[in-house]
């Protein structure tokens, strides 16, 4: 028996639609992380392209457990001494709530051109209506325990 391994021409995309209302920040973003990356299939090869498209739709409906919606901050850098820049979720979610999924899928991928290759895949949106009804998305739900 041989061990398969994919590449670029045999690997199969598909395409997914996950609804992001009140499920929590970072169980969803694993689960999203895993599909698109292809971890989830019997045909994963490491260092090929193998996940899955994915259409998150209500993204500005996440949430997150315990008192991280007051304490939870986000930090970057300007580059300019004293540019460290602050910002709570809570304010984050109300001035661009995608962002803070796209933080949480982009951290649990790898950190290289396969890595950003995978992150285009991606695709969130705030409301319930996406660009992507051509492409004939199935539903899926991801699935969490809430303890």
């Amino acid at each position: 028996m041989k061990t398969m391994m994919l590449n670029e021409a045999t690997a199969v995309h598909q395409w997914y639609l996950v609804d992001a209302t009140d499920k929590i920040l970072g169980r969803l973003a694993s689960a999203l992380a895993k599909r698109l990356r292809g971890k989830h299939k019997a045909c994963f090869t490491p260092h090929v392209d193998t996940g899955d498209f994915i259409v998150v739709v209500n993204a500005d409906k996440i949430r997150l457990t315990g008192a991280k919606s007051d304490k939870k901050v986000y930090r970057h850098h300007t580059g300019y001494p004293g540019g460290l820049k602050e910002e709570t979720f809570m304010s984050l979610q109300g001035r661009a709530p995608i962002r803070i999924l796209e933080l949480a899928v982009k951290g649990m991928l790898p950190k290289n051109v396969l890595g950003r290759k995978m992150f285009l895949k991606l695709k969130i949106y705030q409301g319930a209506d996406h660009p992507h009804q051509a492409q004939c998305p199935k539903p899926i739900n991801i699935v969490e325990d809430s303890k």
